[in-house]
């Protein structure tokens, strides 16, 4: 697709960048607060306490508890009719690893970037809303997801967004689809030494179970992932087990491909019942799959203009997609509303969900290029509202590559 020129004038830059440039250091205390204070998923109680109370102090009208979630909120803000723009901000962190993922960085991000637009709408040059949804629980798949079934994003804007530190800069960044499946074995215990002919071994039908996955690589497509753990494997050496669990992810490039993996793993877990003669039960995720994430091209292409104005070079959209990436609840709601999830590099080499990455989160450079990245959004959103011709070719992109 032909990049769109930059649209949003001087005039509208210069509000927009002010307004998140002079909150900068109230922001640097909160992401530094929520490092320190890490919680994880629906537990973020006092994320949610320190966002909305300084939403609320910005102009923000803020509900608390939204969507039938304890640690969810949405702040917004009107002025006049126009078109509704969604900021999407995460705040819950990693057991054991604390802010591996940056999530500090991409709370701040959405109200940095909510305050730009606000301003735009207070300077009269723009009209419309502007809601940031605070999504709890975005390590376990689960906050987004419940928002897009109750029509939290479909109802209330036209657009979402939301940017995700890395090591790297992507505005087309690959996440992917996620599925996971909880399974059981069940056969006969008996003493494993003095009548192991009594059993039926629950042990041997996981082993099976592991080794057909990994034949089964063999022939799955390159960006194909399946992997797990084994939760049970039996309780003392000198008893056949006669239960054993596990726990494994599928994931695809898209949505559409989850149910070929699915089926695949499920033939795994009926050959190796019936090859060791035990029952077996499996339970796919309740709440769905994760969808990956579809970026709009023309979302994506603005953002990226003003991020190269703002001196980052990005790969092109071909290397950006070709590999598989990780996974996000964003993705639910790429499907139903034009969005996109940038990635913006924090001077860090040390990948996400790592020891190394939960330390860079905390830096000043990275709360620097949080920053910066947040300016790039909020002129993106600005767009949105300020440009009929834009917002139908968003709309387009949307209608032609995903409702389509």
């Amino acid at each position: 697709m032909h990049r769109m020129d930059v649209k949003a004038d001087s005039e509208v830059e210069a509000i927009v960048k002010k307004a998140i440039n002079d909150v900068s250091s109230e922001l640097r205390a909160i992401s530094l607060d929520l490092h320190e204070n890490m919680e994880t998923g629906m537990k973020e109680f006092h994320a949610h306490e320190v966002l909305t109370n300084y939403l609320e102090s910005k102009g923000f009208k803020v509900t608390r508890g939204a969507y039938g979630m304890e640690t969810a909120f949405q702040a917004e803000y009107t002025r006049g009719e126009g078109r509704r723009v969604g900021i999407c901000s995460e705040y819950d962190g990693l057991p054991g690893l604390g802010q591996g993922c940056g999530h500090n960085l991409i709370a701040i991000s959405g109200v940095a970037t909510v305050i730009g637009v606000k301003a735009l709408l207070d300077s009269g040059k723009a009209s419309g809303k502007v809601i940031l949804f605070g999504t709890p629980a975005e390590e376990l798949s689960i906050g987004k997801i419940v928002m897009v079934h109750k029509r939290a994003f479909q109802d209330n804007v036209d657009v979402c967004m939301m940017l995700h530190p890395g090591p790297y800069d992507a505005n087309y960044a690959a996440m992917i689809a996620v599925h996971d499946v909880k399974l059981e074995f069940y056969g006969k215990p008996t003493h494993a030494s003095a009548t192991p002919w009594e059993g039926v071994n629950a042990l041997d039908a996981m082993v099976q179970v592991w080794n057909n996955i990994s034949m089964m690589r063999q022939q799955l497509l390159p960006t194909d992932r399946v992997h797990g753990i084994v939760t049970n494997g039996g309780q003392a050496p000198n008893i056949i087990p006669d239960r054993t669990s596990a726990f494994f992810f599928v994931r695809t490039t898209r949505f559409s491909e989850i149910d070929r993996l699915m089926k695949k793993l499920e033939n795994c877990f009926t050959a190796a019942a019936l090859s060791t003669g035990c029952e077996v039960n499996w339970t796919w995720r309740e709440i769905g799959v994760t969808k990956d994430v579809f970026q709009n091209s023309v979302l994506a292409d603005k953002y990226g203009a003003y991020m190269e104005k703002e001196g980052i070079k990005f790969p092109s959209r071909e290397e950006q997609q070709k590999g598989a990436g990780g996974s996000t609840d964003m993705g639910n709601v790429s499907y139903e509303i034009p969005t996109i999830h940038p990635i913006f590099g924090i001077h860090t080499t040390a990948s996400n969900h790592t020891i190394g990455f939960t330390a860079a989160a905390k830096t000043l450079d990275a709360h620097n290029d949080t920053i910066m990245a947040c300016r790039g959004l909020a002129l993106t959103a600005a767009d949105v509202l300020l440009d009929e011709s834009f917002y139908q070719a968003v709309k387009r992109d949307f209608d032609e590559n995903v409702k389509n």
